[in-house]
């Protein structure tokens, strides 16, 4: 007989006690998030190894291993954004469209002669222009975030190249520029490289530590459970796409250093590149559960395999299935992992 105190009742016959069934669901979802961030850093240093071996003298050189940093800070910055509305169980196909738009409104004539407050501000703002017709089309129209983002995508690209009438915006502002330049560097650092670090730090905290990010989990996990707690789900769906149209304004302020100059094809396929590394990195397609880690592991690893298929020199369409036998396979861990 238990002693005063015990609290095991019993469980199904043949199963654990009541009691301890399903004890510390959080702990065995940290350690399932540890060992897939530990998979991925795994992969990441085959990758490596892997160009050690192939390209020892170009591929671990310092001024090849910044440039993978700062290519992946872009698409990194876009990335923090879709986990978020991924977590949620939303989508953003227009990301990589979101980022064109800005890029080119940005670096118009008249947009520079602003300087860079205004290039920086009107990408921004454009971003969360964006970001607010998605929102407000799927939060209080009731569209499906798949037509929403994807009617953003088309208009935003129509929009681009008609700002832009298909040609290449040159940056002519210094202060810009100079953020590419070497000179700018912080102990070696990109400034890329350190803003997309800071953006990634935010991230994590908003969404493990904050109220916010308690609610994008929970409006994910269940939409409706969620409502009768008395969160305001439209109200936090729209947050949310106003959060990732905001990473992408910064995204394309961040391409425009990195490329000095704003085009309509700028972010092309990012929205597959950002979708596919938040997957692989452990976030949930139907929501309810998201990592910011994870996320960013995912994008350093989509952007190293890029790194070492040009410097051997592999075609590109090959590149493009392994990515996709990448994404593949980490859908069906997931779908197994689920699976009762």
């Amino acid at each position: 007989m238990p002693g005063a105190g015990a609290t095991l009742t019993a469980g199904p016959a043949g199963g654990p006690p009541a009691g301890r069934a399903g004890a510390d669901p959080l702990g065995r979802l940290r350690r399932l998030a540890d060992l897939r961030n530990l998979s991925l850093v795994g992969v990441l240093a085959v990758l490596v190894a892997v160009g050690g071996f192939t390209k020892p003298d170009e591929f671990l050189s310092t001024d090849n291993l910044q440039l993978v940093l700062t290519q992946a800070s872009v698409i990194g910055v876009v990335t923090v954004g879709v986990t978020f509305v991924i977590t949620s169980g939303g989508i953003d196909l227009s990301v990589g469209a979101m980022v064109a738009l800005a890029s080119v409104w940005a670096t118009t004539v008249a947009t520079q002669d602003y300087g860079l407050g205004g290039i920086l501000l009107c990408a921004v703002l454009v971003g969360l222009g964006c970001g607010l017709v998605n929102g407000v089309l799927i939060a209080y129209g009731g569209m499906v975030p798949f037509i929403a983002t994807l009617a953003m995508l088309a208009s935003a690209r129509g929009l681009a190249l008609q700002i832009s009438d298909g040609r290449t915006q040159v940056v002519t502002v210094d202060p810009v520029l100079d953020l590419g330049l070497p000179d700018a560097y912080v102990l070696g650092i990109p400034p890329l490289v350190l803003i997309f670090a800071a953006v990634t730090v935010l991230g994590w905290l908003v969404l493990n530590r904050t109220t916010f990010g308690r609610r994008t989990v929970a409006i994910g996990g269940n939409a409706e459970a969620a409502r009768l707690a008395g969160i305001d789900v439209r109200r936090q769906r729209l947050m949310l796409y106003l959060l990732s149209g905001l990473c992408c304004g910064v995204a394309a302020f961040m391409l425009i250093v990195l490329t000095g100059s704003g085009q309509n094809t700028n972010g092309n396929l990012y929205e597959l590149d950002a979708i596919a590394a938040a997957i692989i990195g452990g976030t949930l397609l139907s929501g309810g559960r998201g990592t910011i880690t994870g996320s960013v592991l995912g994008v350093l690893v989509f952007t190293t395999i890029t790194n070492l298929f040009a410097l051997n020199n592999l075609q590109s369409d090959v590149q493009q299935i392994a990515k996709g036998a990448i994404i593949v396979a980490a859908v069906l861990v997931q779908k197994g992992r689920s699976t009762p």
